[in-house]
């Protein structure tokens, strides 16, 4: 839960940084062959985050170890779906912000989208720990 908080809070003080002209905005748009290659790269990372993200539970291997070691492997695969998910959501922030490319908002919010599928509150860290074939 804190993982989630402080990255929601982090791209939430990218926005308010630049909204309020305390940074820059824009100051890399006219950087097109750079705008590009970013834009491709985090198109790719994004949605491979996001689909990998929301199906790692299901993942046999994953899932048999959660099953297993329940704390420990929630702990690490949790976080690692976390990260996965919101790493993406803060650098397409910071991104948009940069090249002022909706694209850029548009993955941020896709990101924050994911949020609610792996909120991690304590009846989900239950039931993902449970094993389906009973």
């Amino acid at each position: 839960m804190t993982i989630l908080v402080f990255a929601v809070v982090f791209a939430l003080g990218i926005v308010i940084l630049f909204e309020t002209d305390t940074m820059q905005a824009g100051m890399s748009a006219g950087d097109a062959q750079t705008e590009f290659v970013c834009t491709a790269f985090m198109e790719l990372l994004t949605l491979g985050c996001v689909f990998l993200g929301l199906r790692l539970f299901k993942f046999e291997k994953i899932h048999a170890e959660l099953v297993s070691k329940k704390h420990v492997a929630l702990a690490k695969w949790g976080t690692l779906r976390l990260f996965m998910l919101l790493a993406p959501m803060v650098f397409n922030t910071y991104l948009y912000y940069i090249y002022m490319n909706t694209t850029f908002g548009y993955m941020a919010i896709i990101g924050l989208l994911c949020l609610p599928f792996v909120f991690p509150t304590m009846s989900r860290c239950q039931a993902e720990v449970e094993d389906d074939k009973q």
